[in-house]
């Protein structure tokens, strides 16, 4: 018997992410697709709309379903054997890669929580997909509330750009560069 113990076999297989890498990944993607136009559209209704509540309803419970989702996600990424970016990148475009990445979780975190924040101090019930409701954290103040709304405001444009970055390098990596970053992280296995 070795005194040795062996490496778990990695997670990834021919420097791909693991599955439940990828589906955080994909899902988190799909629902911030959704999350952006519902809340560009709730915030265009009038107060007397009938429909303006389950809009807004709809865009906390995403929300929240995104900060679930980045949780887990940033407990995974500690837990599994990730694909280096070594040969592909040089170390300085890696290095802004990984910063890239971790403004992009730290938003997909901070979002909402500060959209939480906004409801919550508000005085806003914020019901999970008419499921439950997530109790006040926080006590209702008008100056937390405020405080929450200009988080989240700016924070939109952070993602924006975030997202755009992200997008445009994905981009530049498949049709420019052909380095095969993208075939590590798509769903299928690309050839």
């Amino acid at each position: 018997m070795s005194d040795t113990i062996e490496n778990p076999q990695p997670r990834t297989v021919n420097g791909r992410y693991s599955p439940l890498a990828r589906t955080f990944h994909w899902v988190s993607a799909a629902l911030m697709f959704a999350v952006v136009p519902i809340a560009w559209y709730m915030t265009t209704l009038e107060r007397t709309d009938p429909s303006r509540e389950d809009w807004y309803s709809l865009h906390k419970s995403i929300g929240i379903t995104i900060l679930v989702l980045s949780i887990l996600r940033v407990i995974w990424s500690q837990l599994d054997h990730r694909p280096t970016l070594t040969g592909i990148l040089q170390p300085l475009q890696a290095a802004a890669a990984h910063v890239a990445h971790i403004l992009l979780y730290v938003m997909l975190i901070a979002m909402p929580v500060s959209g939480y924040l906004m409801s919550a101090a508000g005085g806003h019930p914020v019901v999970i997909f008419g499921l439950f409701t997530i109790p006040p954290l926080v006590p209702v103040s008008h100056d937390l509330s405020r405080l929450g709304a200009l988080l989240h405001d700016a924070g939109q444009w952070a993602v924006y750009g975030l997202v755009s970055l992200h997008v445009l390098a994905t981009g530049y990596h498949t049709f420019v560069r052909r380095d095969g970053i993208l075939g590590r992280m798509l769903p299928w296995r690309a050839n």
